[in-house]
């Protein structure tokens, strides 16, 4: 064959590979779905006797407040009561992300804050979730320059982050700053306080560069800011009756929980097991936690960060369903939300089943469970 020939058959066929390979990858890309908030996927390892469904497709962030997810997937608690059904996990940057992604069939049980819970219940008219348990409480945090902010009301005129527009710390900073009389509009941000939405990922980039002054966030976000300087100025949990406050949901497609009950039941097995572990061992799941975010991210939590940011995150199986309610009352008042009809939001029957079995006491979803 000519020189020539060759070459020309040789470019025709690595234009024909990239010509497949390209659809491929955007086929790839458009099947998550998320853009930069695409969700990296593990798999754990079944063994035994499979329930209902040959998998479940599990969704949580890489935040100290999902750690009852972090844990429970590192040593392994959510797997041995599936048994033979694999636990897919996929990984999100925030609430809207995961939201998203239960509504396309992408997961079926995801770990969420209150307000996008709330949002995807509501924009479906109450057909896509249910809420069927609590994770943490707490471990939310404003920080702040203390060069430039000394006092409550010196955030006035400042620039804070939090982490997107309409999630659980916007609309809890929105709340806050409204009941110091400030006006903020809370699409734009703008008003007596900046808000800057700031994906939690590069917030400590634009605290060193003095793009933001301060944040209102989740840890380990609050604490990695105080490992650069800045100051704890409020706790959120202060600001609550008895220092609890929903910050972790775990939320179930209601096409999932109807087909697979005993799916659902044994995550939540799960999930209360791992939970009594963190609370019985915290510094194995201090560690544990650690651990996990080091294999997603390649890199774990320096000790300054997680000994801050561990004892801040209370893990409890109670929704705390009351104070999901004050929440969404939260959101109305900032402008995020219409006045919502929660009705039907909880379904906390498949919960109590596992506490009763594990001799733990009922809890309650404040009237706002399934009739």
């Amino acid at each position: 064959m000519p020189a020539t020939i060759r070459v020309t058959a040789l470019r025709l066929r690595r234009r024909f590979a990239a010509a497949i390979a390209l659809p491929l990858l955007f086929g790839t890309l458009a099947s998550c779905g998320y853009g930069s908030q695409a969700p990296k996927e593990t798999r754990a390892e079944a063994k035994g006797e499979k329930l209902s469904a040959d998998r479940v497709r599990l969704g949580y962030f890489p935040n100290l407040t999902h750690g009852t997810a972090l844990v429970g997937d590192q040593e392994g608690f959510l797997q041995k009561e599936l048994g033979g059904t694999r636990l897919d996990v996929s990984l999100f940057n925030a609430g809207p992300s995961a939201i998203e992604a239960l509504n396309a069939d992408s997961i079926d049980i995801g770990f969420i804050g209150p307000s996008p819970a709330i949002n995807g219940y509501t924009k479906s008219k109450g057909g896509n979730l249910r809420i069927i348990g609590g994770a943490a409480s707490g471990g939310v945090k404003l920080v702040v320059n203390p060069e430039k902010i000394k006092t409550l009301d010196d955030v006035k005129g400042k620039k804070i982050a939090t982490p997107q527009l309409g999630n659980t710390q916007d609309v809890a900073f929105l709340h806050w700053a409204a009941t110091k009389g400030w006006k903020v509009d809370s699409q734009s941000g703008q008003g007596d306080v900046s808000v800057v939405r700031t994906d939690n990922k590069v917030t400590p980039n634009a605290y060193q560069t003095g793009a933001i002054d301060g944040a209102w966030v989740p840890e380990p976000t609050a604490s990695k800011l105080v490992s650069e300087g800045a100051k704890v100025l409020l706790d959120e949990s202060a600001l609550w009756p008895g220092k609890k406050f929903v910050i972790t949901n775990i939320v179930v497609s209601q096409k999932f929980l109807k087909a697979h009950p005993d799916v659902v039941e044994a995550v939540l097995r799960g999930v209360v097991r791992t939970n009594d572990w963190i609370n019985a061992n915290p510094d194995k799941a201090k560690a544990s936690a650690n651990a996990k975010l080091k294999t997603i991210t390649g890199k774990p939590l320096g000790a300054d960060v997680i000994d801050a940011a561990w004892p801040s995150i209370q893990f409890v199986d109670d929704p705390l369903a009351a104070t999901l309610k004050a929440q969404a009352d939260h959101a109305v008042q900032a402008g995020l939300l219409e006045k919502p009809d929660l009705n039907g939001i909880y379904d906390l029957g498949p919960l109590n089943k596992v506490l009763k079995a594990e001799g733990k006491p009922a809890v309650a979803d404040a009237g706002l469970g399934v009739k």
